[in-house]
């Protein structure tokens, strides 16, 4: 799809060209001053008058008329110079790209080194280029007769550039790895929950597996029960489709040691069991498993880019159903690490299941634990739909993802973790825990429930139940599965410093 040449010909023939504009108060320089003379100086006219903006995220085509042989070109106004960031350029191409995808163009030329200043070279533009295309081109198939993919689709994106061509190829490839591991998690919790299963979970990473040489192990139900996996089984018993303990080994060093263990929340659908959910908190539930997605995706892009880490990867897989087998209110069950927990709510059903990954993610040798899950509503009367809550029990390996999450842009923010809310979660006269304390800070008792089971291992809880999925379109994607902490995992597992102190 990529092709980088070296510098520019304005002589030859394109479809359309794509400009960054640095808002330097009408003040053109480099190509962008060479493109107006060649343009009789059109460019500085049309920027005087408003019609070309250099704002940022302002989009605008002009037709050249013959002129040139470039039939069109799009200017893409950065904003302020101290202003542009990864960020920034990342979802101001985005915008572009959906712009020229309405414009029914299916190949087009990036001007890629008028979208660099001082505090942004050439590589990184070439990774938010590459991630930006993927992104904002994402659309879900849908169900109808009629297609909803278009005909014509982009097909090629050729960069131009004075800087090594080999190395900008490589960014994009980054990019572009990063952006399709994102767009796979959007696809998985789009699927509707009679599509998806946790066999079809199954399913889908033994084919990560094949094509990326990882190691897998999936879990029946037998044996779970062999294990003692107490917790993951009693979400199941609701259901008729067999649960599955997922497991995905990518090994990038010669020992296996130094681990990092990823978990997500694979429930395929949740009713909420017995404690059941009202009609309108039902609808939308196929996508509870969010984390899970989260995790195959990241999976997808360390397969591409083969890091120097070890990772496994563990998803505890079943939906949440009512019959007359379902586990009930006041139950006891018995975890794989032995702990008892009376179920107060089997709504936080979530929890339970996280709780038996996490402990087989340690059984695996995981040295550092991030799990993922669209685990509470209470994170979104915290923290509304745009910021991702994060919990922990280890102040370097948080800011290690803290960081990986900036890089991503994807916001997340640090609840506490305190001895009262340990001893609510404790506080029962028949188990060892419980699993819901209370509607008061639920998203945090969550949070330290699954803590009790990472134990002393480091680990990081981040809930992604406002962040999973959107309702509207934007820059970089369309409504529906945002494929949260994809990115933010796969920058992390790929900046890990296990030589800080855990």
């Amino acid at each position: 799809m990529y092709t980088v040449k070296g510098q520019f010909d304005f002589t030859q023939e394109e479809e359309a060209i794509v400009v960054g504009l640095v808002d330097k108060n009408r003040k053109l320089d480099g190509i962008v001053s060479e493109l107006d003379s060649l343009l009789n100086g059109q460019i500085s006219t049309l920027l005087a008058e408003g019609d070309i903006s250099a704002k940022k995220k302002e989009i605008s085509k002009l037709h050249t008329l013959g002129t040139l042989k470039i039939k069109r070109i799009f200017f893409v106004g950065l904003g302020k110079e101290n202003d542009i960031d990864f960020e920034a350029v990342r979802e101001v191409l985005g915008k572009a790209v959906k712009t020229i995808k309405k414009s029914k163009v299916e190949q087009f030329s990036v001007l890629v080194d008028t979208f660099t200043t001082e505090k942004l070279d050439v590589l990184e533009v070439g990774h938010a280029l590459g991630e930006a295309v993927a992104l904002a081109t994402y659309q879900f198939a849908n169900y109808k007769q009629k297609s909803n993919i278009p005909d014509k689709e982009l097909s090629e994106v050729t960069i131009y550039t004075n800087e090594s061509a080999e190395e900008v190829k490589a960014s994009l490839d980054v990019g572009t790895a990063y952006g399709k591991g994102t767009n796979t998690a959007r696809t998985l919790v789009n699927l509707p929950g009679n599509m998806l299963t946790a066999t079809d979970l199954a399913n889908h990473a033994v084919e990560l597996a094949n094509k990326y040489e990882f190691e897998v192990e999936i879990l029946d139900k037998e044996e779970m029960e062999k294990l003692g996996m107490g917790a993951l089984l009693a979400v199941n018993k609701g259901s008729v489709e067999p649960p599955k303990m997922i497991v995905l080994k990518y090994q990038g060093k010669d020992q296996w040691e130094d681990v990092i263990g990823l978990v997500g929340k694979g429930i395929t659908f949740d009713t909420g069991g017995y404690s059941i959910k009202p009609k309108d908190g039902i609808v939308g539930m196929k996508a509870d498993m969010g984390g899970a997605a989260a995790v195959l995706g990241a999976m997808e892009v360390i397969g591409e880019l083969r890091p120097e880490q070890n990772v496994v990867a563990v998803i505890p897989s079943t939906d949440n159903m009512i019959s007359g087998d379902a586990f009930k209110p006041d139950d006891v069950i018995t975890a794989l690490n032995g702990k008892t927990i009376e179920v107060l709510n089997t709504d936080a059903e979530g929890r339970l299941a996280l709780a038996d990954g996490v402990t087989y993610a340690k059984h695996h040798g995981a040295n550092y634990l991030v799990d993922v899950a669209t685990l509470t509503g209470g994170i979104i009367v915290a923290l509304g739909n745009d910021i991702t809550g994060a919990m922990t029990n280890n102040e370097e390996l948080f800011e290690q993802v803290l960081e990986a999450s900036y890089e991503a842009g994807e916001s997340i923010w640090r609840l506490p973790i305190t001895e009262k809310h340990k001893e609510r979660v404790r506080n029962s006269k028949v188990a060892d825990l419980n699993n819901s304390p209370g509607r008061d800070g639920h998203a945090i008792f969550a949070g330290t429930f699954i803590g009790e089971f990472a134990e002393d291992t480091p680990w990081v809880h981040l809930d992604i139940a406002g962040t999973a999925t959107t309702k509207s379109d934007y820059d970089l994607g369309t409504a529906g599965g945002t494929g949260v902490m994809v990115r933010t995992l796969a920058t992390f597992v790929e900046r890990f410093n296990h030589t800080k102190e855990n």
